[in-house]
């Protein structure tokens, strides 16, 4: 009886340890109380985007463990974007990194500096979308600064694994500093943006960017990012409700045990889920860039934001907050539905103007 005692005390301990292990430290001490907050509209065009992500993003038979059925998500994420009509070019570009070749395509309005670049990674939970699908957001990027913008199609899951996206924004970085949409031509100015988990990676690079050696960007805009692939996060439950868009993917992942859920993510993102390369807030996060995080109350991933904020400043890092109300996920990609979408672009613009970016279209 007394060995059963000391077998069943040295199993718990070990599950204790690789649960900690597992998922960092806790991040519950870091809140935040200076931040700008923006209020929603109640429009008719607010009512037809709910109308439009619940029929869209209803996708409880395709979970984001799924192995299969990826090919027709990521053709409709595309169709969208399709649909409509840019009033500028969007020029498909490609470039070898060691035995692999990447492609991602470039948004140029009329008048473009090629001096001033942007590297955009598009959101998609890492296994949907692509250059074409986020065509909304780098066209009204690209017109409010002038930039060549530069979206990258990184290798996906479940094809590929969350080493090949984290190799591949790394390449498109230290490629784009040197080369523009018209070859080769070293950058003058460079930011990064990027939207849920475009934002994690572009918050990676941001943080990778920080080596001596690496020029670092003089801008990060992230949008509704993952900062926390433990999960820890509050909103990831109080906020299921009124996220149309991230619940269907994520509500029965969030109902597994703990330990179960931590150990689960070990396995698929092939690092530990608390490793700083899949979840930025437990990196160290001092000396970053001119960084602004826009995020909504409503969304589950709210507060990653809070938190990855409160520790940035913590460490003496300068991050702007922008807080909107009652926005869906990545309000900013459906301009063609609310005017929020559009002021919350302008925040973007006027941020980039600060930090080097200064040839506006008027």
């Amino acid at each position: 009886m007394f060995n059963f005692i000391i077998i069943t005390a040295v199993i718990l301990i070990i599950l204790i340890c690789f649960y900690r292990s597992l998922r960092g430290e806790s991040l519950s001490k870091y809140k935040i109380n200076s931040f700008t907050r923006y209020e929603t509209q109640h429009s008719d065009g607010l009512m037809r985007l709910y109308d439009y992500l619940q029929s869209t993003f209803n996708i409880e038979k395709q979970p984001v463990l799924s192995r299969s059925g990826w090919s027709s998500k990521r053709e409709a994420f595309d169709a969208a974007a399709l649909a409509r009509e840019f009033d500028c070019e969007f020029r498909k570009d490609e470039f070898v990194v060691g035995d692999h070749l990447l492609d991602g395509a470039w948004t140029l309005v009329e008048g473009f500096s090629s001096d001033n670049r942007i590297l955009y990674l598009h959101g998609g939970a890492y296994t949907v979308g692509s250059d074409v699908s986020h065509r909304p957001i780098t066209y009204q990027i690209a017109k409010r600064t002038k930039c060549a913008v530069f979206a990258l199609n990184y290798r996906l899951m479940p094809e590929s694994n969350r080493k090949d996206s984290i190799f591949d924004c790394q390449a498109a970085y230290d490629w784009i500093l040197n080369y523009g949409p018209d070859g080769p031509d070293p950058v003058k100015n460079i930011a990064i943006l990027g939207d849920s988990a475009g934002g994690n990676l572009a918050l990676m690079l941001s943080h990778w960017s920080r080596k001596p050696e690496i020029k670092s960007p003089n801008a990060v805009v992230v949008l509704s990012p993952q900062t926390d692939c433990t999960f820890q996060s509050p909103s990831m439950q109080t906020n299921q409700t009124t996220d149309p868009m991230l619940k269907p993917l994520l509500s029965r992942l969030l109902k597994m045990p703990k330990l179960s859920l931590l150990w689960l993510l070990y396995w698929q993102l092939g690092y530990k889920p608390s490793n700083p390369l899949v979840s930025p807030i437990f990196d160290e996060l001092s000396n970053l860039p001119p960084t602004l995080i826009q995020v909504s109350s409503s969304e589950m991933l709210f507060d990653d934001s809070i938190r990855y904020v409160a520790k940035a400043r913590k460490h003496g890092s300068e991050v702007k907050l922008q807080i909107w109300n009652n926005l869906p996920h990545v309000w900013q990609i459906f301009d063609n539905f609310i005017d929020e979408s559009h002021k919350a672009l302008d925040q973007i613009g006027r941020f980039l103007d600060t930090n080097g970016f200064n040839d506006k279209i008027h």
